[in-house]
């Protein structure tokens, strides 16, 4: 905005001390909102946390934002929906990968994915 600098640093003042820049608020509603709407997992909301340089307390407050219960619903009505959308899929080893695959860039932990895959076999 072509600022002064001391105007700048007034500003930033006045929405902190007023916390319109909160990064607790941040954090938490970051997590929230990639949770219920994208239905990433725990590991992709934290290494998104961390690439806009949230500390890792902010980032603890910010994952109980995300309720257990919900949070294993919600992985395994992804996985089984992905698990429809492949189907057609004959191979069984591609199916399993493609599977992991998804979940793993989704964000979600490895114990619950390879838990998941290994159910496929039955």
């Amino acid at each position: 905005m072509r600022m002064i600098p001391l105007a700048i640093d007034e500003i930033i003042d006045h929405l902190l001390r007023h916390n319109f820049l909160n990064e607790t608020r941040f954090s938490q509603a970051f997590a929230r909102g990639k949770f219920r709407t994208k239905k990433w997992g725990r590991n992709r909301i934290v290494n998104e946390l961390k690439l806009r340089q949230i500390s890792k307390f902010n980032i603890k407050i910010a994952l109980k934002e995300i309720p257990n219960d919900e949070y294993f619903k919600t992985f395994e009505a992804l996985a089984e929906k992905r698990l429809q959308q492949l189907a057609s899929e004959t191979n069984l080893q591609k199916k399993r990968k493609k599977l992991a695959d998804y979940l793993f860039y989704r964000g979600w932990e490895s114990e619950l994915v390879y838990g998941k895959v290994n159910e496929i076999l039955e």
